[in-house]
């Protein structure tokens, strides 16, 4: 895996912890690895919204966070797959919208509530993809609000379990847990201490 030089690991925003201790900033996946792929929907009209949520693609998440996708996408590109970035850190703002228009918290997190973990810095939505960069079945498209999107739902081919089951346990090796109605979204572990953040992205 290619690392890019630690010397952009300045970049970010800080927030504060439910204790008042100072967080260590967000910083972008971009400047560590180039090993990922990247289709960031929300940065198109792509997505269940139907309009560009994000001025730019950028996927910015907690050091920790970073530090464990890493070591999760090495563990899958010796496997002959690589990891696809659908959506990581999320505004408040733009999840407000989201549950504007699909008030379920099935499917979107309530930001008047506790939020997505997405809006902490500390949750990816990701798939796979072979390293020649051929599609992997999961069984749904990415944001589709349906039991075929459920983690639980075992009415598949062998071929689509076992491209989950890859899937599964390979992000939840490195810390990472699932949640039952999307099989595409992965939160760290603790994410519970991060703070909720409303900072736009930094697009030039």
């Amino acid at each position: 895996m290619k690392f890019l030089p630690n010397v952009l690991f300045i970049f970010l925003f800080f927030g504060f912890s439910s204790n008042g201790k100072l967080q260590k900033p967000l910083v972008n996946l971009k400047d560590f690895s180039t090993e990922f792929v990247y289709e960031i929907r929300y940065a198109t009209p792509h997505n269940f919204i139907g309009e560009a949520l994000y001025d730019c693609a950028e996927c910015l998440l907690r050091p920790e966070v970073v530090e464990a996708l890493l070591q999760a996408n090495q563990y899958f590109c010796e496997k002959g797959y690589r990891i696809k970035i659908y959506d990581c850190y999320r505004p408040l703002d733009v999840q407000k919208k989201m549950w504007a228009k699909v008030p379920r918290p099935t499917y979107v997190g309530n930001p008047y509530g506790n939020g997505s973990i997405h809006n902490r810095g500390a949750a990816v939505d990701i798939t796979l993809e072979t390293l020649e960069g051929c599609y992997v079945e999961m069984g749904s498209d990415y944001d589709y609000f349906g039991k075929e999107a459920h983690i639980d739902n075992y009415n598949f081919s062998k071929e689509i379990l076992a491209n989950r089951k890859l899937l599964f346990e390979g992000m939840r090796k490195f810390g990472f847990s699932t949640i039952r109605t999307e099989w595409w979204h992965f939160s760290y572990k603790k994410n519970w201490s991060y703070t909720t953040l409303n900072l736009p992205l930094p697009c030039e």
